[in-house]
């Protein structure tokens, strides 16, 4: 088989609706660029002149492409004709860190490192719920249920944020204050995975608190949230890099401390330590679960990315090289055969995570590469 034709396979197939697979990628050259999965060929560029690019994330419906900048968040209409922001969303004070979709694309969240995480019903104006971390926050993963957010923040704290009891319901610190840069859900609730700035990786187990169900809930945003005034705006994104090319690089072997799990309002979750990795010697930027829930990756400021089997006591089943430069952001296909990883050399890649070889590359920025988008499951 040819590597084209293995790209093909996986990312180029035409879905049943007749739409191709949706590949964004944004970085530092302050543009969105649309890929043709199977070729590496860009055929669209949105231009975000405001600042770089810190998350993509496109809707369930393939017809919005959400990104994170500083200190705002633009959403695009992928398919329009001149290229051009569909609405800004204003609010933060600092860069825009994290953004995702609730299942039913109701509404979005938001989290930036002003310390804020903030909720926008898309069919309203206006922030409609903000919560206050107290520190700039690096990353948010939804729960499947869609009633649970949780935030990781420098300081080193985990917080689960319950939007139906409108509270922090749980805190973890699982290794001091070492900022917590990634956080991942399974998409079957069981696990949660974070990572650090020591190259540590931290797994729970999950499931319903005594008494609590399993039932999928859905958080009411017309009842107003928080309304703590956001920390003072901390370092631009591009002076991160350098800030964190100075920072610890081998972890210290100690076992996590796992703080009482508590908050302001009883927690629906249990949570359990379940693992600790040291997976990279220099420090993880993104950790990520495959939608099969049996891989997890981690990238890095080694140019490397690992995946790790999640079934066999997580042991690292593969180690990605080929970049030249610190890893920023991964997405697996659909099929959690295939990962795509951007770096700041300028470039992403298309893996087969069969063996390990690199099927494209995607070639066109000219600063680092930082955020990934990636649809190419049924709508």
């Amino acid at each position: 088989r040819t590597l084209q034709c293995c790209a093909s396979r996986v990312l180029g197939r035409m879905s049943d609706s007749g739409q191709s697979v949706l590949l964004a990628t944004a970085g530092y050259d302050h543009t969105i660029r649309f890929w043709e999965a199977p070729t590496g060929v860009c055929y669209k560029t949105l231009q975000h002149p405001d600042s770089q690019v810190n998350q993509l994330q496109i809707t369930a419906d393939r017809q919005r492409i959400a990104a994170a900048g500083n200190p705002s968040l633009r959403l695009f209409e992928i398919n329009s004709g001149p290229p051009s922001a569909l609405t800004t969303y204003d609010g933060h004070t600092s860069n825009v860190t994290a953004v995702g979709f609730e299942a039913d694309g109701k509404w979005m969240y938001t989290a930036s490192e002003d310390g804020t995480l903030k909720l926008w019903d898309l069919r309203a104006a206006g922030c409609q719920r903000e919560y206050e971390s107290g520190s700039p926050i690096n990353s948010v993963a939804l729960h499947p249920n869609q009633v649970e957010i949780v935030s990781g923040d420098r300081d080193g704290n985990i917080r689960v944020w319950d939007l139906a009891q409108n509270a922090c319901s749980a805190e973890l610190v699982p290794d001091g204050d070492k900022s917590i840069q990634s956080l991942s859900i399974a998409r079957d609730a069981s696990t949660l995975a974070a990572a650090n700035v020591r190259g540590s990786v931290f797994l729970w187990r999950l499931g319903p608190a005594p008494g609590c169900g399993e039932s999928r809930a859905s958080a009411d945003l017309e009842q107003c949230g928080s309304s703590a005034e956001p920390a003072e705006p901390t370092e631009p994104a591009e002076a991160r890099e350098a800030r964190e090319a100075r920072a610890p690089s081998a972890a210290d072997g100690a076992e996590p401390r796992h703080a009482e799990v508590g908050g302001a309002v009883p927690s629906r979750l249990r949570i359990e330590p379940l693992q600790k990795l040291q997976a990279h010697a220099s420090y993880v930027i993104r950790c990520i679960i495959s939608p099969d829930c049996r891989r997890l990756a981690t990238t890095s400021a080694d140019h490397t990315t690992k995946v790790w089997d999640m079934a066999n006591n997580f042991s690292c089943e593969e180690t990605l090289s080929g970049h030249q430069r610190w890893v920023w952001d991964a997405v697996f296909s659909a099929d959690s055969a295939y990962l795509v990883t951007a770096s700041s050399d300028q470039t992403a890649r298309l893996w087969d995570l069969a063996d390990g070889v690199t099927l494209q590359h995607y070639t066109g920025h000219h600063k680092a590469v930082t955020s990934i988008a990636l649809h190419d499951g049924p709508v």
